[in-house]
């Protein structure tokens, strides 16, 4: 039987969203989940909401800074027609940041997520391989209309 909603609730991480293909969420019940998550992310909040015809989309962040103190960590993060909303650590954030210069990509901030976004559009899902910590995150492609988890 397929499922026409999925919400998600990733306590340990900071981080809750939906996919709704019957378009009957909202951003009023994407902050109520946020919000549930308060105790998990004082330093900051964040959505991502999209409505199209066929579906509703939704990522909700709290914040717990800690790597990249500033503005620039902020999420959801977008990178060209990415978005992504992660709670977790990569490790080896610093060796994959300096491979990914070396291929031309800009980075505006110092935080992990932002690595993970452009890992992302450099190598796609085999980016995963690349990452040595602990880690969720989800990664929504506008452009392609898909997700990656």
């Amino acid at each position: 039987m397929p499922y026409s909603l999925i919400y998600c609730f990733l306590i340990m991480c900071g981080i809750s969203g939906f996919i709704d293909l019957k378009s009957q969420s909202s951003e009023v019940i994407l902050e109520k989940m946020n919000n549930s998550l308060l105790h998990r992310g004082p330093d900051g909040y964040g959505k991502f909401f999209l409505q199209l015809q066929s579906f509703q989309i939704g990522f909700a962040h709290r914040r717990l800074s800690i790597i990249d103190l500033s503005d620039s960590g902020k999420q959801p993060m977008q990178f060209e027609h990415f978005w992504i909303t992660f709670n977790g650590e990569i490790y080896n954030y610093g060796e994959i940041k300096t491979e990914l210069i070396v291929l031309n990509h800009q980075f505006v901030g110092h935080s992990d997520t932002e690595v993970i976004i452009h890992a992302f559009a450099e190598w796609g899902t085999s980016c995963i391989e690349k990452f040595i910590g602990m880690f969720s995150f989800v990664i929504y492609d506008t452009k392609r209309r898909n997700i990656m988890r």
